[in-house]
């Protein structure tokens, strides 16, 4: 009976011997940490220096990559080729658990990701030039229906949650609007400031342009007003009752990883955005913090893919 104990005891250690000297080692080079926006915006911001401080709990640089298009979907996507060894993880926005269903895409968010860590979620809000004419909400609407088929929205992306909501307040208001997609509020921002559009739904990004009185906002979409902008009406004050936006995210792997390395990255990160400096930041671009561990994530995760998956049936946005 000894003898057979110690046998079974040697064929068990090396299934689970691996894995444990893989965490204990991790991570053995840098991350990369995938961000679906171009550089300048609030997202861009955040991971920066979200990257910058895990690097040092860590003891390996964390890289951020820009990859943006795809309707902000080329962060998931590169999961797919991605080892699952917790070098290379993804930002995950809120369009890449809703395209799914509108189109084909080469992953299925209920089952090709490895949840990490919930992050937090954007401030938007629809802003003019400062020296626009449109000075409320009800200007906008105004001179949509004065200029029909003319006014330009912009957004951050097609099929992105600014450019959905703005679809749905366009039918709700039967407004003929053009709809310009943009790479991420650092391109939609010029673009205000250049006049090239009338306006624009963005993230948090320019808030130091509002406040240096170059832009200005007409509406804010969270539950409250924000801190920031605190004469500036919610979508909710404005009549829109249901409508409460924030698009939250987090960080994600490919699938398959290594229980012990998601645990790693978990502590590394949740150390990293409690972390004084990474707060201060998410005070300054007004965006909430809303830390989620793994395992409540990948349950937040299903049930909003659940949630978009209806969204996307009731505005009949199949393609």
């Amino acid at each position: 009976m000894k003898r057979r104990s110690l046998l079974t005891a040697a064929l068990a250690a090396p299934a689970f011997a691996p894995g444990i000297g893989l965490a204990q080692s991790f991570p053995s080079r840098p991350i990369t940490l995938i961000v679906p926006f171009t550089p300048g915006g609030s997202t861009d911001q955040q991971m920066r220096v979200l990257a910058r401080i895990a690097s040092d709990v860590f003891g390996q640089q964390v890289i951020t990559e820009n990859r943006a298009g795809a309707g902000a979907t080329l962060s998931a996507a590169a999961m797919l080729r991605a080892e699952p060894d917790g070098h290379t993880l993804a930002q995950l926005p809120l369009p890449a658990l809703r395209l799914p269903f509108m189109q084909r895409m080469p992953f299925n968010p209920r089952t090709d990701f490895t949840p990490v860590i919930h992050l937090t979620g954007y401030l938007f809000m629809m802003c003019v030039r400062a020296d626009s004419p449109i000075r409320t909400w009800a200007d906008m609407l105004a001179e949509c229906r004065r200029r029909p088929g003319e006014v330009r929205w912009g957004n951050t992306g097609a099929n992105g949650t600014p450019h959905l909501t703005l679809v749905e307040i366009a039918r709700r208001e039967n407004l003929d609007v053009i709809h310009v997609p943009f790479r991420g509020e650092a391109d939609s921002t010029p673009n205000i400031l250049g006049g090239h559009i009338e306006a624009a739904a963005t993230g948090s990004g320019p808030l130091q342009l509002i406040a240096e009185g170059r832009m200005h906002a007409l509406n804010v979409w969270p539950r409250q007003r924000s801190r920031r902008l605190p004469d500036t009406p919610t979508l909710v004050e404005l009549g829109y009752e249901d409508m409460v936006v924030t698009s939250p995210y987090g960080l994600v792997g490919p699938r398959g990883m290594n229980p012990d390395i998601v645990a790693r990255l978990h502590q590394g990160f949740r150390e990293a955005l409690h972390h004084p400096e990474s707060l201060a930041l998410l005070d300054r671009l007004d965006m909430p913090l809303e830390y989620l561990n793994s395992e409540d994530y990948a349950a937040f995760m299903q049930r909003t893919i659940d949630e978009e998956e209806a969204r996307v049936t009731r505005l009949g946005l199949r393609i």
